[in-house]
């Protein structure tokens, strides 16, 4: 009796238009027998269109949770990283400060022209300004900074000549003029308006320092951990 029931409540739920994975959610069957049960069910058109419209926010909606899911995965991975690196690094001492500095340089520094370091990460150069004063005794009056741009950023140039200017502290008048870059992009990039260039922090009467670094990095490069 209680399948008969069951049975009359399949297809009136049918009717309506239900997925049978619905319909045996609903009435606490399986599958197989919801299938059985409905299979002579002919849905018109109207129901066939809404029960495919239900399939595919359904399925949206799974699509939806599942991305929520490894988002949150995501960011409990960065959130506990982020805590240990908190932890792990410390105030950094004058040598590790050094160290860091030529591992940059290195990287990111000149080595056969004049001394420059250059980058358009505002935080790695408000680091390597720091370290050449810190560790290379250089004074604020002799960083001679230049801005490298794309020209279609020209109209703008006053707004990223004073970021760099606020970020180092530096007077205007001690930037280099910046170079337009000629070449075209092929396209214009979201962040157009947030965009400051490359910086390339250069020092006056620099060659001396340039061999410094240089001299400092080969050194570094044989003290390897063995």
């Amino acid at each position: 009796m209680a399948k008969s029931r069951e049975k009359l409540r399949a297809l009136q739920l049918r009717r309506r238009g239900k997925s049978i994975k619905e319909i045996a959610n609903l009435l606490n069957v399986s599958k197989s027998s919801a299938s059985v049960w409905c299979r002579n069910i002919n849905l018109t058109s109207r129901q066939a269109s809404a029960l495919k419209k239900n399939m595919i926010q359904a399925g949206h909606l799974g699509r939806m949770r599942g991305a929520e899911t490894n988002r949150k995965k995501k960011q409990d991975v960065i959130d506990y990283f982020t805590e240990s690196a908190k932890k792990e690094i410390q105030q950094l001492s004058k040598n590790e400060f050094l160290i860091a500095g030529l591992c940059l340089y290195w990287g990111e520094g000149s080595k056969k022209s004049k001394l420059s370091f250059s980058n358009s990460d505002p935080h790695m150069i408000s680091f390597m300004f720091e370290w050449f004063q810190v560790c290379m005794d250089v004074k604020k009056e002799e960083f001679m900074p230049r801005i490298f741009i794309n020209a279609i950023h020209g109209p703008r140039i006053k707004e990223v000549l004073t970021f760099w200017s606020d970020l180092l502290e530096l007077p205007e008048e001690q930037f280099y003029k910046p170079i337009l870059l000629k070449e075209r992009p092929k396209k214009i990039y979201e962040n157009h308006d947030s965009y400051y260039g490359v910086l390339a922090l250069g020092v006056s009467q620099g060659s001396r320092l340039k061999y410094k670094i240089l001299a400092l990095i080969e050194a570094m490069k044989n003290k390897m951990p063995v």
